[in-house]
């Protein structure tokens, strides 16, 4: 990748944010660091020489479900996709151990991803925060004596903190999946159709009986695979749903009859990224 190019992230230098854009993007990029996602999507909105990463779910903690909306709102087209294995590290500064620990600072999903070995440990209080690295960051800089961070371990030792503890997430299969997004032209010159073998959308549906059935049927004729489906309310519209989908396939051509078969049993479709599958860092 060219080393001009700037991602706008989620969170600090050195959170997964930043880890997952170095592997997709290569280390010579600029990262721009935002305290939001809604921040950070706003930036490349703003901009369109920037691209931006953004986690979507993940295996343990599921749906980021503002980030559908986010996405779809801003008009940002999808263009890549990561998966990342998350590793998390309980850090502290050096010279103590856990039994000095009372709070652990680090973001909610960490907390949550977490969970079985932060309950053997009743004594630490969880204090939520915006982000693992920044947690970890202000333990080191602030000399927080008594408070731990969540983070990976690579981020600890970026800023001189101690790893207590290894490998604490609950589940060893722990991967969030972020999404790579630009401004349409942009992505339009980075993306070969040819080469796409998956697509996300999002539609709304008539509010009778079997809506969803019959698309899920035409898309199945098509050979079309639906590797995922999120529900998400209308606001303003009682019982209406808006639902995102991924798609995945072995022939353009086909998706893109699949998608024209459809579009007469939906409402307000928008074809929210068009990409080749991502990667899988483990």
């Amino acid at each position: 990748m060219n080393s001009s190019i700037q991602v706008a992230i989620q969170g600090a230098k050195g959170s997964f944010h930043d880890i997952v854009s170095r592997l997709y993007f290569g280390n010579d990029i600029e990262i721009l660091p935002c305290d939001t996602f809604k921040e950070s999507i706003d930036l490349v909105r703003k901009n369109p020489t920037i691209v931006g990463a953004i986690a979507i779910e993940n295996t343990i903690a599921g749906s980021l479900l503002q980030n559908y909306n986010l996405i779809k709102d801003s008009d940002l087209r999808i263009f890549g996709e990561h998966k990342l294995r998350i590793k998390h590290s309980l850090v502290a500064l050096d010279g103590q151990d856990i039994t000095n620990i009372r709070e652990v600072h680090s973001h909610h999903m960490a907390l949550l991803q977490c969970e079985q070995f932060l309950s053997e440990h009743p004594h630490i209080q969880l204090v939520e925060s915006d982000d693992t690295a920044k947690s970890a960051y202000e333990i080191a800089t602030k000399k927080q004596f008594g408070i731990a961070g969540i983070c990976h371990a690579d981020t600890a030792k970026q800023f001189g903190l101690k790893i207590l503890a290894e490998g604490i997430e609950t589940n060893k299969h722990n991967f969030t999946r972020f999404l790579m997004v630009a401004h349409k032209d942009k992505v339009e010159k980075m993306v070969q159709q040819e080469q796409c073998n998956k697509a996300s959308l999002v539609f709304s549906l008539p509010h009778e009986q079997g809506s969803l059935s019959k698309v899920l049927t035409v898309l199945s004729c098509y050979h079309i695979n639906l590797t995922k489906i999120q529900s998400l309310p209308i606001i303003g519209q009682e019982w209406e749903y808006l639902f995102y989908i991924d798609l995945s396939f072995e022939n353009y051509l086909r998706y893109t009859q699949a998608v024209d078969a459809i579009r007469p049993l939906i409402r307000n479709i928008k074809i929210l990224g068009e990409y080749s599958e991502g990667e899988q860092t483990i």
